[in-house]
């Protein structure tokens, strides 16, 4: 007589991890991982060389002048003006750090915390805007202040994000304002 019921098949045993495979690959893995950064690490080395003719940056002065208006927030970075991809890394401008911002009569004072701290005289500043992306960041429409700027040749936009976003609409009228001073205590000079 056939038992209903299939007999169980015969005893086999647990397959056997093949380590020496296993961690081939995770060999493979890792060396990928740092082909990959070093690859990042020598494209950022490379735009910096690049960069190599853009002046030092201005520190700010001993006495700024009255402060027209504060704010803490992020850097996210300085791109050249319009194009708002071609990231400057020259001089630390390319790494992001929270930032301090002090606009005075002498120009925007911008302090880093681990970062180089610049300054940008109210001569050089071309004026400000809202805009939603800088340098591989972006945010909301209007939720990044974008800050024109003029250093040696090159037009320069800089990308600072408020820890409280209301205050940008106040930053773009001050700092159009001091430019607008700016422009006629020039044109009146000459």
């Amino acid at each position: 007589m056939t038992p209903l019921i299939p007999l169980a098949a015969e005893p086999k045993s647990a397959e056997v991890t093949d380590w020496a495979a296993r961690l081939g690959w995770v060999g493979v893995l890792l060396l990928f991982i740092a082909l990959v950064y070093w690859l990042m690490r020598q494209g950022w080395t490379w735009r910096a060389r690049l960069q190599a003719d853009l002046p030092e940056l201005p520190t700010a002065p001993d006495e700024p002048g009255a402060e027209r208006l504060g704010m803490s927030g992020r850097y996210h970075g300085s791109t050249t003006a319009g194009q708002w991809l071609d990231r400057i890394v020259a001089h630390g401008l390319g790494t992001r750090s929270r930032a301090e911002l002090t606009l005075t009569d002498a120009g925007l004072v911008v302090v880093r915390p681990g970062a180089r701290d610049f300054f940008v005289p109210a001569d050089q500043l071309r004026g400000a805007r809202l805009d939603k992306g800088i340098a591989g960041k972006v945010l909301a429409e209007g939720g990044l202040l974008v800050v024109t700027w003029q250093h040696g040749d090159t037009l320069i936009d800089s990308g600072f994000r408020s820890d409280r976003a209301a205050e940008h609409t106040a930053w773009v009228e001050a700092i159009d304002s001091l430019t607008t001073d700016t422009t006629t205590t020039e044109g009146a000079a000459r």
